[in-house]
């Protein structure tokens, strides 16, 4: 079930992906293809590459590739069907659905995020101009917001009333299912329509492709709870948004960092001071859903609270997450107990500079809790390093507990091994489990597989009818050599496993030539080079076997190195074509034999 796979088809050709990924990166061109930073990990050398014939790209620093969709999934956090749409409006492509009811759901979603962009437009308006608002205005003026603020967040004023929005709605031809499946009205004991937020400023929320979901309101009247969200629904569920990420992406990707506050006047104190890279939740804490968004945006995440009074439960979920997503976390130098729309304020620039001075995690609590110690008698440094000996024992990386060791003994002027044993024993206590164990590399392809499957990748023509799948041992190369024999470079990518997948979209942007050669020469000696790798499999296995061709093979291959090495590349082909023909017939028998003997 899904889009049509024809339609997807279309969308992939008709999309420029230069163009596309030219919106959120710098790029150069570089011979036939284009460089620049890759987007989702933070570099100083070039290593993102685009071929831009194939429409694919790769990173040779982190190992993302793929195609516009993959690359639009990525950076938006859509799922397959919302990227191919994304794309296809952009082109102009009508879409069409294996399924009627994926149709329908999603012609569901655009209604209720019509309706939510009306209730934008309805108490934003009455915000502005509406005497009921006066409250909601003054409320803005007291905080340091001017009208220029309230027009550049879209704020709106909910007034004390039961169905002024839901009437709204009614007339511009939204059904009452509508207001209520948007989340913007409950049906009441009278099963009448009733507004779901009274008197309150509003603060409208957008998901990561800009559609309007839903809103956070504080209260104006200290009646009920301070802020209240938009229930869950089809198009909204508030631990997968983040304000202002929609506004803020590109800048987070500029950066290389995003902050994190807990408040949504905060977004707008920091994007006021000059500094843009910034998101709130949604009412809720920091979860996984937020940082699935994330990770491929920034690798640097600051936090712009209070970290340390959230305690070492909080500790421990930013360092799971700093293993299991690769950021690393830091947070901003404000002042203590007071939060960004309040610094913002009396001092805008103390924000960025807040930014600017932001310490990583574990250095932030040590400071905070050294800061309040008393340190000036031998008994409270005691208290002190045991304090700090356990903060440092929940670290999960042991070079970096070290190194806070060591930095501490100077600090406290306490023996270094007294602090390492603090820090251990706490560890111990807490029964903290790492993943410390280094990964081994991968095992490398042969380079002479990788040079002949960059050209079936990249020139077909030039290698067809001179390849055989019995020339590769390495499992990922034939995987991709039989995955380019079956289907077009975009079916192959789409169809095959992940990994193999990852190494055809490399190959892509890999360029297979060296300096001004004519290519078909290149390709000669690739494929000489690969068969003779081969045949030398191959002799090895037919002596252990005491196959009494195997002097045939060994002739032919001996005239193969002499004719390479004399570099006579017409009799080195022909001797590789005969060649090919043995080596296929021994990979077949020996198939035969490991099926029936």
């Amino acid at each position: 079930m899904g889009i049509v796979d024809e339609d997807v088809a279309r969308v992939r050709e008709a999309t420029d992906i230069v163009a596309l990924l030219g919106e959120h990166i710098a790029l150069k061109r570089v011979g036939r293809r284009f460089q620049g930073l890759c987007p989702f990990h933070t570099e100083k050398t070039p290593s993102f590459s685009i071929n831009p014939e194939l429409g694919v790209f790769h990173c040779f620093g982190c190992g993302k590739s793929g195609d516009a969709i993959t690359f639009v999934r990525e950076v938006e956090h859509l799922d397959f069907a919302d990227a191919v749409e994304r794309l296809a409006a952009r082109a102009g492509i009508a879409l069409r659905y294996t399924d009627a009811s994926i149709s329908k759901d999603r012609k569901r979603k655009e209604r209720l995020h019509e309706a939510v962009g009306v209730a934008i437009d309805f108490y934003h308006e009455l915000l502005l101009n509406s005497t009921d608002a006066g409250i909601a205005r003054r409320y803005l003026r007291a905080r340091g917001f001017d009208g220029d603020a309230v027009r550049r967040f879209k704020l709106g004023h909910a007034p004390d009333s039961f169905d002024l929005l839901s009437r709204h709605l009614q007339e511009k031809k939204f059904s009452r299912q509508d207001t209520v499946d948007a989340g913007l009205a409950f049906m009441n004991k009278a099963n009448r329509p009733q507004d779901q937020f009274r008197s309150r400023l509003m603060f409208p929320i957008w998901d990561t492709r800009g559609e309007p979901v839903g809103f956070g309101g504080r209260t104006l009247t200290e009646q009920g709870p301070k802020y209240k969200n938009s229930p869950d629904s089809a198009i909204y569920q508030k631990s997968r948004l983040l304000y202002g990420l929609h506004w803020a992406k590109g800048e987070v990707v500029a950066h290389g960092d995003v902050i994190i506050c807990e408040g949504y006047t905060d977004v707008m104190a920091f994007v006021l001071a000059g500094v843009p890279n910034v998101v709130a939740t949604c009412g809720t804490a920091l979860a996984d859903d937020h940082f699935v968004m994330l990770k491929n945006l920034a690798r640097r995440i600051t936090l712009a609270y209070d970290a340390d009074a959230a305690g070492q439960a909080a500790a421990e979920r930013c360092y799971q997450w700093e293993e299991r997503f690769e950021v690393e976390f830091r947070v901003a130098d404000l002042p203590p107990g007071r939060d960004p729309a309040e610094v913002g304020q009396e001092d805008p620039q103390r924000l960025v500079e807040s930014v600017e001075h932001a310490k990583p995690f574990l250095q932030f609590r040590l400071d905070r809790l050294l800061a309040a110690a008393d340190v000036s008698s031998f008994e409270g440094r005691a208290r002190a390093a045991q304090a700090a000996a356990t903060l440092v024992g929940a670290h999960p990386n042991e070079l970096l507990r070290d190194q806070y060791v060591m930095q501490l003994a100077s600090r406290l002027d306490i023996d270094a091994d007294h602090l390492r044993t603090a820090a251990s024993n706490a560890r111990s206590r807490g029964h903290v489990t790492t993943r410390e164990m280094p990964r081994g590399p991968a095992r490398p392809i042969d380079r002479r597989e990788l040079d002949a499957l960059r050209w079936a990748v990249q020139n077909p023509e030039l290698v067809a009818g001179r390849l055989d799948r019995s020339l590769f041992a390495d499992p990922s190369a034939l995987a991709v050599f039989d995955a380019l024999t079956q289907w077009s470079f975009a079916e192959a990518t789409t169809r095959s496993e992940p990994d193999v997948a990852a190494l055809l979209e490399r190959l892509a942007v890999e360029d297979p030539t060296e300096g001004d050669e004519p290519p078909d020469e290149v390709v000669t000696r690739v494929v000489v080079n690969l068969v003779e790798a081969s045949s030398k499999r191959v002799v090895t296995s037919m002596v252990k076997q005491r196959d009494e061709r195997s002097s045939q093979v060994k002739t032919l291959l001996d005239a193969l190195v002499t004719a390479r090495q004399t570099e006579h590349w017409n009799a080195a082909e022909e001797t590789a074509r005969q060649l090919v023909g043995w080596i296929a017939e021994c990979s077949k028998r020996g198939s035969d034999d490991e099926r029936f003997g």
